[in-house]
Order: C-alpha cells, then sequence, then structure tokens
C-alpha cells in the first residue's frame, strides 16, 4: 500500500513571472530589484571594456576606424549576446520559474526523458565555470572602481591596491549577515548608477558626433577584416562588455522574466551603448582620454564622487556574484554533486537567502590571491573571459536540448537556431584562449578544480552506494526476518535515514545486533531532491507500508529547497500520521571510510573523496533535525 502525497511532476514550462504578477506596484519594484541585483557585474563593464578593448586594437594610440570598429564590436555583442539569447530567448527556458546552469541542465534532462551523460557533463562544466566567474568579479570590478583614484589624484596610485583589498575584505566579511537589509539599497543605488553612465555618455556623444555611425555593424566587420589577428585578440577585450550577462538567466527565480527584461530594455541596454558611445566620442576628439576614458567623462569636479558611486555599483557587483556562487553550491549539493555543507539561512521570510561559510572563506581566499598577484585591473582583464564564454557556451548547447525535445522544433532548426549563438560564442571563446598564459589559467584552473572535485564525489557517493546495497539485506527480507523472530520492542517511533530504501540501513542493523531491540514503530527514510527547483507540499512525501509498524517514507525537495525534515514530519501529522516529535528519535549511520585498491576509482581519487567526506556538515544539522533526539551510529566502510 502506498499513500501518496505525490509524485513528481514533469519539470518546466511555467512562465516563471509569478513574482512579476503580484500586480502593477509589484512589478515594477521587482524591476528595480532586478536592476540592483542582476545587472551589477554588466553594469560596471563600461569602467573598462573599451579602455581595454583600445589598448589591444592599437596601444600607442586609435584612429576614428578603431574606435568605429569597437563600439560597433560592442554594440552588437550586447544585442547579439544578451538581447537576443538571454532576454528574448533563455528567458523562455525556465525550470518552473527558475534559471541557471543547473536549472538548465535539470530542464535538458527532463526534456530527453532520461539521464543522459553529456548533459549531465555540461552542467557539471557550466556550473564550475561559475566558481572562476565568482572569483574574479570582485577583484575586477572593485580593483577598476579604486583605480579611479590616480585619476584623482596620480600620488594615489600606492594606494589603490590596500584600499580594495580592505573592500573585498569587509565584503567578505559581512556575507553573514544576509543581503536582506541591505537589498532595499541595491536598486537605487544602481538605478543612480545607470542614470549616470547615460548622462556622461550623452554629454559627449556631441564631441564626435560620427561615432553614432557605429550602429552600422559593418564597422564591426570591417574592423576584424582590416586587422587580422589584431582584430581576433580584441574580441576577447569586448567580450569583457557581455560578462554578466548568464546573470540574467541564473537570477530569473528571484524577479521573474518580465521585470528582467523590462529592466535591460528601458534602462540597462540604453544607458551602456549611451556610455560606450559617449567614451568613443571623447577619445575621437581627445585621443590621450584612451588611458582612462570612463572617468575622464566627468567633469573635474565630479572625478571624486563618480569614483565613489563606482565603488559602491562594484560592490554590489560583487555582491550579486557572491550569493549566486551559494545558490549555485547549495544546487549543487542538492543535486549530489558536492558534499553537505553548513547551509544559514539569514532570512526568516526568503528562503534564497543563504549563507555557506566556507565557500565564503575560500571565495574571500580565492580573490585576494588575484588581487597581489595581479595588482591591476588591465592585468586582470586578460585573465577574464574564458570562464565566462565557455559557460555560455555550455549554456547554448544545453539549449539545444530544450528546443529540441521541449519545444518542440525540428532537429534541424533547433540546430540551426543554436548555431547561431555557438558561432558568435566559439569566436569569442577562441579570441579568450589567447588570454591563457597571460593570466586566462586563474579563472580555468579554480573552473578545473571544480569539475574534478564535484567528478570525484558523485563519482564516489555512485561506488559507495552500490556497494553498500550490494552487502546489505533487502529491506523487505527483513521485514519478513523480524516478524518471525520478533525482538524486544520499545515505546516510541525509530526514524532511520538512509539514501536507498531498498535495502536495510546500517544504522538500523547495528541497533537490532548491539542493543537487540526495536522500537514499536520503525521509518525508513530517505530524502530525494527532485530535478525541479520546489516541491509543493501536496507532493512532498510518500509512504509505502511493509506492516502495520513498519513503513518506508520518502521525502521529496526541490534542489532549491533545504530539506527541513522536521517540517516534512509536521506536514506528514497534519495529514492524518502520527508523529510526536518528542517521542521520535532520529538514527543516523556516520561512516569512517578508508581508501581501497579495488575501488574503481585512483588512489589519489579515494583520497580526495575521503576528504571531502570529512569537510561535509553532519545530517543533523543539514536535515535540520532536533540534536537531542538523534543517535549515531558508526562503522567504517572502504570506497
Amino acid at each position: 500500500m502506498i499513500d501518496h502525497a505525490a509524485q513528481s511532476a514533469t519539470a518546466g514550462g511555467s512562465p516563471g513571472d509569478g513574482h512579476a504578477e503580484a500586480g502593477h506596484g509589484g512589478f515594477w519594484k521587482l524591476t528595480l530589484g532586478s536592476i540592483g541585483v542582476v545587472y551589477g557585474d554588466i553594469g560596471t563593464s563600461p569602467l573598462y571594456a573599451l579602455r581595454e578593448s583600445l589598448h589591444h586594437a592599437k596601444p600607442t594610440g586609435v584612429a576614428a576606424p578603431e574606435v568605429l570598429g569597437v563600439v560597433s564590436l560592442l554594440t552588437w555583442a550586447l544585442i547579439i549576446i544578451v538581447t537576443l539569447k538571454y532576454v528574448i530567448y533563455l528567458l523562455q527556458a525556465d525550470n518552473n520559474g527558475e534559471g541557471g546552469t543547473l536549472s538548465l541542465m535539470a530542464l535538458a534532462q527532463n526534456a530527453l526523458g532520461r539521464r543522459s551523460l553529456p548533459v549531465f557533463f555540461l552542467g557539471v562544466t557550466g556550473a564550475a565555470l561559475f566558481t572562476g566567474d565568482a572569483v574574479i568579479t570582485p577583484a575586477i570590478s572593485v580593483l577598476s572602481a579604486v583605480e579611479g583614484l590616480k585619476v584623482v589624484e596620480p600620488r594615489l596610485e600606492h594606494y589603490v591596491l590596500p584600499i580594495t583589498l580592505v573592500i573585498i575584505v569587509l565584503l567578505f566579511m559581512v556575507q553573514s549577515r544576509g543581503t536582506g537589509k541591505v537589498a532595499a539599497f541595491f536598486g537605487p543605488i544602481m538605478l543612480v548608477w545607470f542614470a549616470t553612465l547615460a548622462i556622461l555618455g550623452l554629454s559627449h556623444i556631441g564631441d564626435a558626433p560620427e561615432i553614432v555611425a557605429a550602429l552600422n555593424p559593418w564597422h564591426a566587420l570591417k574592423f576584424l577584416l582590416s586587422h587580422g589577428v589584431i582584430g581576433f585578440i580584441v574580441m576577447g577585450s569586448v567580450f569583457l562588455a557581455v560578462t554578466g550577462a548568464e546573470a540574467l538567466y541564473a537570477d530569473m527565480g528571484h524577479f521573474g522574466r518580465k521585470p528582467i527584461r523590462a529592466a535591460w530594455i528601458a534602462l540597462v541596454l540604453p544607458a551602456l551603448l549611451l556610455n560606450y558611445y559617449g567614451q568613443g566620442a571623447l577619445i575621437l576628439k581627445t585621443p590621450a582620454a584612451m588611458e582612462n576614458p570612463f572617468f575622464l567623462l566627468a567633469p573635474d569636479s565630479m572625478t571624486l564622487p563618480l569614483v565613489i558611486l563606482a565603488t559602491l555599483a562594484t560592490v554590489i557587483a560583487s555582491q550579486a556574484t557572491i550569493t549566486g556562487a551559494f545558490s549555485l553550491v547549495r544546487q549543487a549539493i542538492q543535486l549530489g554533486l558536492l558534499p553537505r555543507l553548513e547551509i544559514q539561512h539569514t532570512s526568516d521570510e526568503h528562503s534564497g537567502q543563504i549563507y555557506i561559510p566556507r565557500v565564503n572563506r575560500l571565495l574571500l581566499a580565492g580573490v585576494v590571491i588575484l588581487v597581489i598577484a595581479f595588482k591591476t585591473s588591465s592585468a586582470l582583464a586578460s585573465a577574464y573571459g574564458i570562464a565566462v564564454t565557455a559557460s555560455m557556451v555550455v549554456d547554448s548547447c544545453l539549449a539545444f536540448y530544450v528546443v529540441w525535445k521541449m519545444w518542440r522544433w525540428p532537429v534541424a532548426g533547433a540546430a540551426l537556431f543554436v548555431t547561431g549563438f555557438l558561432v558568435i560564442e566559439l569566436a569569442f571563446f577562441a579570441a579568450n584562449l589567447l588570454k591563457l598564459f597571460d593570466g586566462g589559467w586563474a579563472p580555468v584552473l579554480f573552473g578545473a578544480a571544480m569539475i574534478v572535485t564535484m567528478w570525484t564525489w558523485a563519482r564516489g557517493t555512485r561506488l559507495l552506494n552500490q556497494k553498500t546495497h550490494r552487502d546489505s539485506i533487502p529491506l523487505a527480507d527483513l521485514s519478513r526476518m523480524l516478524e518471525k523472530s520478533k525482538p524486544t520492542r520499545v515505546p516510541g517511533t525509530a526514524i532511520f535515514l538512509t539514501s536507498d530504501t531498498e535495502v536495510a540501513p546500517a544504522a538500523l542493523m547495528h541497533n537490532i545486533k548491539h542493543n537487540k531491540v526495536l522500537h514499536e514503530r520503525v521509518v525508513v527514510m530517505s530524502v530525494k531532491t527532485e530535478p525541479r527547483p520546489r516541491v509543493p507540499d501536496s507532493q512532498r512525501y510518500e509512504i509505502a507500508r511493509l506492516s502495520n509498524d513498519f513503513i518506508v517514507a520518502t521525502l521529496h525537495f526541490g534542489y532549491m529547497e533545504s530539506p527541513r525534515v522536521p517540517a516534512a514530519l509536521a506536514l506528514m501529522r497534519k495529514q492524518g500520521h502520527k508523529f510526536d516529535i518528542m517521542t521520535t528519535s532520529f538514527f543516523l549511520g556516520r561512516r569512517s571510510i578508508k581508501p581501497s585498491p579495488n575501488s574503481g576509482m585512483p588512489l589519489w581519487q579515494d583520497h580526495l573523496y575521503i576528504f571531502l567526506s570529512k569537510q561535509a556538515s553532519n545530517a543533523t544539522d543539514f536535515f535540520s533535525i532536533p540534536s537531542d533526539r538523534v543517535v549515531e551510529l558508526g562503522a567504517q566502510v572502504t570506497v
């Protein structure tokens, strides 16, 4: 007999605008919020994108063809990559309202109707590469803003690095307080920032009105054709203008599709284009301004306020990337790609506001190392781009499965659709690969480390589960054995948590073997993560009865949810199942893992898996189980 609170539903297809449909006022509030969070990274690109592109085009000075060509490249990169791919098309591919690489992976798996190894590998690669972006974005953003002090007073150059490090350390120190209180300020500050971008750019377009000709894509194509290898190298710097575009998709669940689109079309895109065109016009009039065209847009008296505003904007851009990394790690943990880590909830109202101490410390260490190693935003610009372009390529590849299977396009049409974006993205990726030995190795190294980590954890866990399943007694057989040879029964309920409900949990077998007793009600419980962001209460659990006092319960949570077992038990109690937390004991198995020459993995991977398992938080905290109701029983196993 099975009592369903429901089975898993197929993910995908929901409009993704549940938040946005809260009313007219709610829509504009969400639009303002998206300006502060979603567009922080891409909104700070004018600080360095045009400067670095022109420097690579001609370090000794540029003429009109170079300026028009680079500004045209920037224009059409924003239109094709950001507007067409992400804003118009990818925002349509939502997984019950959620976006991001792992959501797209889950959506592609559901579209195929099975677990596909290529899709899984693409998802893991995209998620891992995002960590490279999460490390380098705070470094280059804050450093480029503080470098504006050199424009105010050249003698302040020696203070740029220390000030940057202080800001970054403070930024990571306040993460434990949560983003809820400061998030209310993000939107208004970024609104002022984008308005400032537009005003500064517009005020200088008149310096050289011919800059408007850059709207013609022929100038971009002509630049590439006439500059050969140099044009190819410049593409790597032009890509700096669209870094952060992936946040459009990743943050869809927080704000909804329509507010994100409205913010981009009505404010962010026009402000970015006006600023790039203003910088271009200023350089055409005053070629020496190429040294730092963004800050030279402002009058001398306004340079210091602009530096302060730019620093605030870059801190916000960094904050968005850091919180995005927290969300991605939580998704990876729920999907079994990383060990359980301590996750702190910083808001009683919003489950998405979380803080992961270990991830925060690792990110801080990575950012500080990058700032000290590279010292300037120009040097860091060489490291930027490879991870982001690769993650965009991954998104396009995953989108093929969604367009083909879920949107039901003909395979040729889906391939042609995706190839249009892939050609451009692969060109950007190839151009960024030229930076590999100039610093591009840094984000690649971070991403590669994450890929190996997730691969090792997923592979080791699968092998360990297979071994445990092979060496254990089937649960149905144990139930029949207990009916024949009845052990001593004691009052109360015992819940044995396990990942495999087909076999008897090790903690249950140890309890019978050593304590020689069994509670009057026994529950073997498994927590399953579904390939969708959230599971409604009506589908939270299912129960199968092996006997009147022996049941198997499976709890279902989405990969964006925290698996809080007591809350699920409370729901089951409301629906007629007798669970009293004060008379319930939770039995957990604690495994001490040893390496084995016959594990199926290389010895180094065995040791890495064992190291990762030691970093995992205990199940009591992860599943929010009251610690005074937990009994842990240990065992030694080989991986």
